[in-house]
């Protein structure tokens, strides 16, 4: 039912390869919230550190200029991989200081605006008024909510949001409503981290640049798990994390179209992101070097492009049509048991590898408690999705989350444990 050699993946992967509760397999189901790695990341990281650690962009030593090859190298495989050009990709801790970076570069330029300072070329589009728009979805994790939250608190701007279907998809009637020529920008999810929903980002695009308005793309749950080539999708802002794609915790992704990045205010200030600085003032460096203030995360980058090349050698496409097949056989699997409901689309279609559901009787954390001591280790609670939660009445949820290392008999070994909750709770099926 699957393309991918599991077992052979599977090894690359050292922590698979441990036991827990007692000796049993472990079966890790929770990549939708960090992905393991493989041993060739964790290789090139260990390798900088021996052979080439050194401050970025800093120093005339050898081990400086090997450094910063390295670490521009990984900023190359990188774009390369999302079809980006090299200077359009900034580096951040994930993609929450992603999207903030983005939401930040609103504020400081309607503060600077606000006080009658100049502006370079293009930054007007960044300027708010109170009563200006902006535009989520209900399924957006809190990532990509909350900081728009907060910009309108400060700004004076209003906050709207696209609902969502009874069946787990976004209602795009809404769009009709919800957008217009005050809408400064849309913020949306590619794949809902709770739902699995992919939502058609091409309609999205059409009708917020119909308006005027820009779009910024949540691919954490994309990125990682399909091709994504940012030329394609028309967007204006993709954030994403490293470490849910085989890379390591500590580092993320902004890609921007040049000339909005061009134009934006910095967010992080302090060293290497400055072009002059004096005792009353500094001008900043181009992008991406504006938005990187300090030392980077050489390793983190460079363990990134090594997981990179791991997917690129398995291929996308092949990615993305493993976890389909896993996830239709999850949902066939889960949908035919009683007393289990999943929360979202029912069928695979436009739908991604997080597949989350309810258990008659049983709160969503005891499912998982009683998985868990089966070896299954899944995601449970909101999932940093508060809203789509009490769109749907749910407390809460367990979700299991597919990867390239997963198999058929990781979905059996989950029905397994949800059968063992029913049982262990007395719930007649």
């Amino acid at each position: 039912m699957t393309l991918l050699d599991v077992a052979r993946i599977a090894a690359d992967f050292p922590i698979l390869g441990r036991t827990v509760r007692d000796g049993q397999r472990l079966v890790y189901l929770d990549s939708g919230a960090t992905s393991q790695k493989p041993r060739q990341v964790l290789d090139a990281e260990r390798e900088f550190y021996e052979k080439h650690n050194a401050a970025v962009h800093r120093g005339a030593h050898q081990l400086a200029e090997e450094a910063t090859d390295a670490f521009e190298s990984a900023r190359l495989t990188i774009a390369q991989f999302v079809g980006a050009q090299t200077d359009d990709i900034v580096f951040t801790k994930n993609a929450t200081e992603a999207i903030n970076l983005v939401s930040y570069a609103f504020l400081n330029a309607t503060l600077k605006a606000g006080r009658g300072m100049s502006l370079p070329d293009g930054a007007q589009r960044f300027v708010l008024a109170e009563g200006d728009e902006i535009v989520v979805s209900e399924m957006e994790h809190h990532a990509n909510l909350v900081p728009w939250q907060e910009l309108c608190d400060k700004t004076g701007a209003v906050l709207k949001w696209i609902g969502l279907t009874d069946d787990g998809r976004l209602n795009y009637n809404d769009l009709e409503t919800v957008l217009n020529s005050r809408t400064k920008i849309v913020a949306i999810t590619q794949q809902s981290n709770l739902l699995g929903t992919i939502n058609d980002v091409g309609a999205i695009v059409a009708a917020a640049h119909g308006v005027g308005a820009l779009v910024l793309l949540d691919a954490c749950q994309s990125v990682p798990h399909m091709p994504v080539d940012v030329a394609a999708l028309g967007v204006d802002f993709i954030a994403w994390s490293g470490h849910k794609m085989l890379g390591p915790l500590g580092i993320g992704c902004l890609w921007g179209r040049a000339e909005l990045l061009a134009a934006m205010p910095p967010f992080i200030t302090g060293g290497s992101m400055i072009e002059t600085v004096q005792m009353d003032r500094s001008t900043f460096a181009l992008p991406p070097k504006r938005f990187e203030a300090g030392v980077p995360m050489a390793a983190q980058a460079v363990g990134l492009a090594a997981a990179v090349n791991y997917l690129n050698a398995i291929g996308m496409d092949k990615v993305q049509a493993h976890e389909h097949a896993l996830t239709s056989y999850a949902l066939g699997a889960l949908g035919d048991m009683p007393g289990v409901r999943i929360i979202g689309p029912l069928d695979s279609r436009d739908r991604g590898s997080a597949v989350s559901f309810v258990v008659d009787d049983i709160h969503p954390h005891d499912v998982g408690q009683v998985l868990d001591e089966h070896g299954v280790e899944v995601r449970v609670g909101h999932h940093c999705a508060w809203p789509v939660c009490r769109r749907y009445s749910v407390p809460a949820t367990t979700r299991a989350t597919f990867y390239i290392y997963n198999g058929i008999e990781d979905v059996d070994a989950l029905v397994s444990g949800i059968q063992s909750a029913q049982q262990f709770f007395g719930v007649s099926v």
